[in-house]
């Protein structure tokens, strides 16, 4: 499974984060106090959501050899009517897709992994060292 690590020191809210052996730098906006110098943490949700989506039915269309040329994913992160947090998805095919298969591509999108961990939610074990 993944690994990360988080470092923040004083200077103000960035953060060096290190996932997997990729280094990512993270912040908070300048309106919340930071330096905009990476995304914000729910940027970060969007960016593994938005990737996770992208590459599953990349790898579905490929394995039905569909004529699927790219897909675009559009994430919005908002409240519903009762102020509960959700994300807007928005597909954009470009290829030869005809309606139903778009159709099982928007099936697919809602069980990708990321999908449905962010639909269950996780347990977070904190220790202290």
């Amino acid at each position: 499974m993944a690994r990360g690590t988080a470092h923040i020191g004083k200077d103000s809210y960035q953060t060096t984060i290190e996932v997997s052996g990729h280094k990512l730098v993270g912040d908070e906006p300048e309106r919340n106090g930071g330096h905009d110098a990476g995304p914000a943490p729910y940027d970060f949700v969007l960016a593994g959501l938005g990737a996770c989506t992208a590459i599953t039915l990349r790898m579905y269309a490929d394995r039905k050899q569909w004529p699927m040329d790219a897909v675009d994913v559009a994430l919005q992160l908002t409240r519903d009517d009762h102020g509960a947090m959700m994300v807007k998805r928005t597909l954009s095919f470009t290829g030869a897709l005809d309606a139903e298969q778009k159709s099982r591509m928007a099936e697919i999108a809602e069980k990708t992994p990321v999908t449905l961990t962010l639909k269950a939610g996780m347990v977070i074990d904190t220790t202290v060292n």
